[in-house]
């Protein structure tokens, strides 16, 4: 699998940055470490562009009529590598250099075989009801149980790209949906390594639901959760002017019972389910939550928090630069090691073809200390490789719907 082709432009007219950004994609298809001829397009758009998404679509395909098939949607932001093009008029496409029979584009009309597929990335529009339960069905119909994307994130139309040459139904529906999930499933065949990164940081100690009516917590440890919260945040609601600033400011991470969900290190786990305080009910003293709750599950309080996001966002990387370059022994420590007088070198490790990345709209920018900080983190620490991605209005990892995280996926090759 070569490097896979992309390229990502600003311009205030659509037309102008598809120029640009095919002229990037047929210089880097010349080259030789890059896949000169790929039959899958991922293309990313920011909200600017979303009124003429159709157009866009029909020009990209009309201009490289050997991509058969294309995948992706909107966002307020898209992410490529080393840049972020927040709120403004962008687009980014990566031609992904995988075989046909080991990928299949989804949406509503063309659903998804059930145990087709190893993986999935996952388009949703955040309006869909029962988003949750369809991202968790979704999984399902996966080997794996493991899906990653995002939602769309946009000002105007919620729009989704999916069409493919093999599905006459998005043929016939131009490409361009709103509402549900879209997407492209990968075979087992298809190396993929992806991580989530979480963006918030406890600041208090973890606690066991012991009581709790849907979205209420009603206790925690079998205290009165009001009170719990009011104790691990120093505040008083007798003084509602300091206190409301403080909530307002304060998430909860969940995990499933029995699971702590912080680490070692004081961070919070990939598991953890981070959602907004959403009310206070003072006379049963308990916390509403944006989430359902069951007794058992943990439930830790936390804020935003820039130095941990970064901490965690070079974490995962390193992560994934470990398990796709396996620490090599000398020719001296194998001999050393072994009684063969040929033993067998290690073999060698993957790289990266490609990545996506879909991070928070509530991470972007400023948030990470700058302009793109967020991308150059990651170029940073995985090199120069071909990325594209978008600012969610929620990510989606595993059968999980999470909140200000960041979700990056490799595609792998020898």
């Amino acid at each position: 699998m070569k490097l896979f082709p992309y390229g990502h432009a600003t311009h205030p007219q659509w037309r102008m940055a598809a120029g640009l950004v095919l002229a990037q994609l047929r210089a880097q298809m010349t080259l030789p470490d890059y896949a000169p001829e790929p039959r899958l397009a991922l293309v990313y758009i920011t909200d600017h562009y979303a009124q003429d998404a159709q157009a866009v679509l029909d020009h990209l395909r009309q201009a490289l009529p050997e991509v058969t098939d294309w995948a992706g949607t909107v966002g307020v932001g898209i992410a490529v590598n080393n840049a972020e093009y927040f709120d403004e008029p962008a687009l980014a496409v990566m031609l992904c250099n995988v075989a046909p029979a080991h990928y299949r584009v989804f949406s509503g009309v063309s659903p998804l075989p059930a145990d087709w597929a190893d993986a999935a990335l996952v388009h949703a529009d955040p309006a869909t009801p029962d988003l949750a339960e369809l991202i968790t069905e979704m999984a399902g119909r996966t080997q794996q149980g493991y899906v990653f994307g995002g939602l769309t994130s946009s000002r105007t139309r919620s729009v989704q790209f999916a069409i493919s040459a093999d599905q006459p139904q998005t043929l016939a529906a131009g490409g361009v949906f709103e509402g549900g999930l879209s997407g492209v499933a990968f075979s087992s065949r298809v190396g993929l390594l992806s991580r989530v990164t979480q963006g918030c940081q406890p600041i208090a100690a973890e606690h066991e639901v012991t009581e709790a009516d849907r979205h209420v917590v009603l206790k925690l440890d079998g205290q009165p959760a009001l009170d719990v919260m009011l104790d691990a945040l120093k505040i008083s609601l007798s003084e509602p002017q300091k206190a409301i600033p403080v909530v307002r400011s304060t998430l909860v991470g969940l995990s499933p019972a029995g699971q702590s969900g912080v680490g070692r290190a004081g961070n919070l786990g990939n598991d953890v389910l981070v959602r907004h305080i959403v009310g206070l009910d003072p006379m049963r003293q308990g916390v509403a939550v944006a989430e359902h709750l069951a007794p058992g599950m943990r439930l830790t309080f936390c804020q935003r928090n820039v130095h941990a996001a970064r901490a965690d966002l070079v974490r995962v990387c390193a992560e994934i630069r470990e398990e796709l370059e396996p620490e090599m022994l000398s020719i001296e420590a194998i001999n050393a090691f072994s009684d063969d007088p040929v033993p067998t070198l290690p073999q060698a490790g993957k790289r990266i073809a490609g990545a996506v990345y879909v991070s928070c709209t509530g991470r972007g920018g400023p948030h990470f200390g700058g302009p793109s900080a967020e991308l150059q983190i990651i170029r940073h620490a995985l090199g120069d490789v071909p990325l594209v991605g978008f600012f969610a209005a929620g990510e989606i990892a595993r059968h999980h719907l999470y909140g200000y995280t960041g979700v990056l996926t490799v595609f792998t090759t020898d």
